[in-house]
């Protein structure tokens, strides 16, 4: 147990050794990106933070196309392929990969996981957020199981059939390669879901006993997250696929780490 709490990384870590307290050390805020679409894509919301830059992204990537809930099991196929083995996806919280044709609900199956929980917000499978792709990613059935609806932190017991996983009664902390992505899933549904389109505004927040409410915590935890892990070229891609196949919108921040701290 203490040898995994070592692992941890903190956003802050202060000590007391011989009488002298060190400062604490505090994550520095991931560097400023550019990225082909600044002056197309993202053109309104350059030079923009806060409130203002929130309500920016969320006028940019609103409009997007909608699939239906049995077209993400051939979209994520595709979105998150293994660039190792076509016939294969790689799996969220495992890393593990897969057949494509193993997706269903039995033992060794992977289906649709809804990193933004379908209860916080009662949204289901409808076209729109319960079909939003930017949230959804291929998961082993089991392993998707156990992360159920739970909010976001560290801690909890190994989950099994996803090393470096953990969970608790009431939270769920994906392995360490996975953290900044689920971050920044978590994240863009805030932006894309403000009320206003027969959706519930989520949020994100402090909590980590949401229930049902269209919010999800914790924010400290999910920032540090995007600190700690940023996109990868597995991330990028799949945000690519998204835009550019299916949704025409997409996760800015991918694109644009550095917008989590402009915002939150």
């Amino acid at each position: 147990m203490f040898a995994a709490h070592i692992r941890r990384w903190k956003t802050t870590v202060a000590a007391v050794v011989i009488g002298i307290t060190l400062p604490a050390v505090v994550a520095a805020p991931a560097g400023a990106t550019t990225t082909p679409y600044d002056d197309t894509y993202y053109a309104n919301a350059m030079g923009k933070t806060g409130p203002a830059l929130k309500s920016s992204l969320h006028g940019i990537i609103r409009n997007q196309s909608k699939i239906s809930y049995d077209a993400v099991w051939n979209a994520l196929k595709v979105a998150d392929q293994d660039p190792n083995n076509t016939a294969n996806v790689i799996l969220l919280y495992s890393g593990v990969s897969r057949s494509k044709s193993l997706n269903g609900g039995a033992v060794g199956n992977w289906n649709r996981e809804h990193t933004w929980a379908q209860s916080h917000g009662n949204f289901g499978t409808s076209a729109g957020p319960g079909t939003d792709l930017h949230h959804l990613r291929a998961c082993d059935v089991q392993v998707n199981s156990i992360r159920g609806n739970k909010d976001w932190d560290f801690g909890g017991s190994p989950v099994s059939g996803a090393s470096g996983s953990y969970t608790d009664s009431n939270s769920f902390e994906p392995r360490n390669a996975d953290k900044g992505d689920v971050a920044r899933m978590i994240l863009y549904m805030a932006v894309r879901y403000e009320g206003g389109d027969g959706w519930a505004d989520l949020e994100a927040n402090e909590s980590t006993s949401n229930g049902s409410v269209p919010l999800h915590g914790r924010l400290s935890v999910l920032k540090q997250w995007n600190e700690q892990d940023p996109p990868s070229t597995f991330e990028k891609r799949r945000n690519d696929v998204i835009y550019n196949s299916y949704q025409g919108n997409r996760n800015p921040f991918i694109d644009h780490p550095e917008w989590v701290e402009s915002i939150w």
